[in-house]
């Protein structure tokens, strides 16, 4: 298979045709088994983020169209960038970056090679103003980029500017590309800006306009703004029907889009924003190459979209599969070499050896030091993106003197864990994390298999939870049998899907779509479609501090 190419691509729509009969908002149920009504939350405003600025822009301008961007990514909140994008803040210096991109991207679109695409019409003069040509351009370019149709006074502000920058130009183009520019600054281009109307159904409530439930509904799927049919259903009202919505959802999951999507959510999830920095001793492994980053990167991700698409099996086994996939570049961490640099080769991992998931060197690598593994970081990492579950930061005066003591001449990890244990300041964290990074000890800080370490054998075995397991294999059995896996995958992606925290209004309904999760098979498909189709989804509320969640709202704190 040739680099880039999906397994979703192949099977998808066999797969989605076989699930399409899964129920929807509006399909009768029995009383038992209808979903918990939930109050909702206020509507969202999120700043958009880099790789969301980058395929609007290629969206509605074309995939040759240059974007640059490199915008900062916002904090963390409760384990996702999301929700950090709700909290976040254009600064002076975003700004600055933000004019930059912009009239790079609007010189492009009308340039002597585009303006005969993007642009529907022929100014009169090409030195002069054309209120009529700039504004038929306005009417559909508007429409995309603010994802909704301009009122009349938008587009009489962007042919105005149009028009000036013509005038004093002596270039209609000209113009236009300023004004464009300024479209692309504007908060209502850099933010997703939800609005609520009066629900008619429900006297004295709210509900998402419907172009605001598309780009809710376009973000969570996609990760991208709504395209032409979609916005075109939102004009004329078909998503505050059952069959409308039911139409757009069905046609967007069996969308190859929807593999982007998927993709953006477990990025986010698992925090693969780290991998830009992610470096190694070139001492101690010397074979860690920028190429193996991104190719571990890659070979994740393609497992997560094999597993949950192509395949459209149960998530829990993304932790217990042997089937990976690894190319040329990370043939050597395998011991199997792969002559096609260029493609992804299906391997099987040995019997003991794998945690699926978890022991892909990208999640190794990840959670690891520079010049060694990292039992602590690897624990923390499955506790709180994997489990939900939140491990305080260590006390600021915490001393490292054992664990580093040269003197101590421990073998193993589990050695200076265990008498670093003996500080009580520590000890009680690391009993929640330890266990599941020892468990991964077979592998070294670049993913690499070992079975022993300083002359001494690895000992694996643990519990987690009080399931005990005796190698890495058993560890990942623990995992996929973990309760808190699956309430954790659904409340994130709730969460990730409405743009904030979840509330405790919420958590009943939450019960009820884990426990519905279940009885499809722990399929992911299955899930994005019951949440995107349940009055949960769009639910929205006047007042936000009756439904603030139970956890704090806190920023995620830099890793130790």
């Amino acid at each position: 298979m040739k680099a880039g190419t999906s397994l979703w691509t192949v099977t998808a729509i066999t797969v989605l045709a076989a699930t399409a009969t899964i129920g929807y908002l509006g399909i009768e149920r029995s009383e038992r088994d209808r979903a918990p009504a939930v109050s909702g939350g206020p509507a969202s405003v999120r700043l958009i983020s880099a790789d969301q600025y980058a395929t609007a822009v290629h969206d509605v301008f074309g995939e040759d169209t240059k974007v640059e961007v490199d915008f900062a990514p916002p904090q963390r909140l409760q384990g996702l960038l999301a929700l950090g994008q709700s909290a976040a803040a254009i600064t002076p210096g975003a700004l600055d970056q933000f004019d930059r991109v912009a009239l790079a991207v609007a010189q492009q679109v009308t340039d002597d090679r585009h303006r005969g695409i993007f642009v529907p019409c022929i100014p009169v003069s090409v030195v002069d103003a054309d209120a009529a040509c700039a504004k038929q351009f306005f009417i559909r370019t508007g429409r995309f980029l603010y994802r909704r149709p301009l009122t009349n006074a938008e587009i009489e502000t962007q042919v105005e500017a149009a028009g000036k920058g013509a005038r004093r130009l002596s270039d209609f183009y000209a113009g236009l590309t300023y004004s464009l520019a300024g479209m692309l600054t504007s908060p209502k281009f850099l933010y997703f800006i939800e609005t609520a109307e009066p629900d008619p159904d429900n006297s004295g409530q709210l509900r998402l306009t419907n172009f605001s439930k598309a780009t809710r509904l376009s973000l969570f799927l996609w990760n991208a703004a709504p395209d032409e049919t979609l916005l075109d259903a939102a004009e004329k009202g078909n998503l505050d029907n059952a069959d409308g919505l039911k139409r757009q959802i069905d046609r967007m999951l069996e969308s190859p889009r929807i593999e982007k999507g998927v993709r953006a959510f477990f990025s986010d999830l698992l925090r693969f924003d780290q991998f830009a920095t992610l470096a190694k001793d070139s001492t101690i492994y010397p074979g860690f190459t920028i190429q193996v980053t991104r190719s571990a990167e890659e070979q994740m991700l393609h497992l997560i979209t094999d597993q949950l698409l192509a395949r459209n099996s149960d998530y829990r086994d993304l932790f217990t599969r042997r089937l990976t996939f690894i190319n040329a570049t990370l043939g050597p961490l395998y011991r199997s070499p792969v002559l096609d640099a260029e493609s992804w080769t299906p391997h099987e991992v040995s019997p003991g050896q794998s945690a699926g998931l978890l022991t892909s060197p990208g999640f190794l690598a990840l959670y690891s030091h520079p010049g060694k593994s990292s039992p602590t970081r690897r624990g923390r990492a499955v506790r709180e993106n994997l489990l939900c579950q939140h491990v305080p930061d260590p006390p600021p005066n915490v001393s490292f003197a054992i664990f580093d003591d040269p003197n101590r001449n421990f073998k193993t990890a589990r050695d200076r864990l265990d008498a670093h244990r003996t500080n009580p300041a520590c000890a009680g964290c690391h009993k929640i994390m330890d266990p599941i990074g020892l468990a991964l000890e077979n592998y070294d800080g670049s993913g690499a298999y070992r079975t022993t370490e300083g002359g001494a054998p690895i000992d694996v075995s643990g519990e987690l939870d009080g399931k005990s397991f005796v190698d890495v294999a058993g560890f990942g059995q623990a995992v996929r049998n973990n309760p808190a896996l699956v309430s954790c995958l659904v409340n994130r992606l709730y969460s990730y899907g409405v743009g904030r925290p979840a509330s405790a209004g919420d958590r009943p309904w939450l019960d009820y779509e884990t426990k519905r999760f279940g009885s499809e098979g722990y399929r992911l498909v299955a899930l994005l479609r019951d949440i995107a189709s349940s009055e949960a989804f769009y639910a929205v509320s006047v007042d936000f501090d009756k439904h603030r969640g139970t956890q704090d709202a806190r920023v995620d704190r830099k890793e130790e």
